[in-house]
């Protein structure tokens, strides 16, 4: 497969509901890119992100609501050799495609991400930033807004995301690293702010540590995800 990945398709798969403010900007970044293709799946949103896309000349399937499921559902219906997974609020850096086919032309590689830039001023996203990049390097662990790539042969060796309501990139990762090795490239993806300043940049970093904790301690990914979605550890 690898002597191939040199000029293989790039399938760019973008699960959404309610992005119409941020997914032109998304499919925008991808434009400029030698032989892929775009794929929007989309969980019923009702704010013009279809039409968005569509007017793009994107390809835009349906799927019913859960990252994991609107991922596969992209993945089944992509027709590259390479396959990354884009949220829509994420935006990918000139040249991504080059990157990532050099990448995965190297022996041992199965996967990689990029490091992460967020997209807000605050000194104390610097500091998000950072813990994110050394734990990617180190531990190969990227998360999902770090635009996750693989080659759709090992996607499907390992079965694909598992189909869980929360940490389905957390655990992909964990079965590619049984696989070979994860590569994080230098250059950033610059990702939406929403979320960290939606909740609070420390509310959120600390949030997120627990749901690792939790889900590595054995607690349901359900549970976890109806704890997320409450932001309060209580009645569960």
């Amino acid at each position: 497969m690898s002597q191939n990945i040199g000029a293989a398709k790039i399938s760019i798969i973008i699960p959404a509901i309610n992005e119409a403010g941020n997914i032109k900007e998304a499919i925008a970044t991808t434009q400029q890119s030698i032989n892929i293709e775009v794929i929007l799946v989309d969980a019923g949103s009702k704010d013009g992100t279809v039409e968005i896309a569509q007017s793009l000349g994107v390809k835009v399937i349906s799927s019913s609501l859960g990252r994991a499921v609107q991922m596969n559902a992209g993945a089944l219906a992509a027709s590259g050799e390479i396959l990354l997974f884009l949220h829509a609020d994420t935006r990918l850096p000139t040249g991504f495609d080059e990157m990532i086919r050099t990448v995965l032309q190297q022996p041992g590689i199965v996967a990689g991400a990029f490091n992460l830039r967020i997209d807000a001023s605050l000194l104390s996203l610097r500091w998000v930033e950072w813990g994110v990049n050394m734990r990617s390097h180190i531990y190969q662990m990227p998360y999902g807004d770090q635009a996750i790539f693989l080659t759709k042969a090992v996607f499907q060796q390992i079965g694909g995301f598992p189909e869980l309501p929360i940490m389905e990139d957390f655990e992909l990762m964990r079965r590619l690293k049984r696989t070979g090795r994860i590569v994080i490239i230098p250059t950033p993806v610059v990702t939406s702010a929403r979320r960290w300043l939606q909740k609070g940049v420390f509310k959120t970093t600390l949030l997120n540590q627990i749901v690792i904790i939790a889900y590595l301690l054995g607690v349901s990914p359900k549970r976890i995800c109806r704890w997320y979605r409450r932001e309060k550890f209580k009645r569960v």
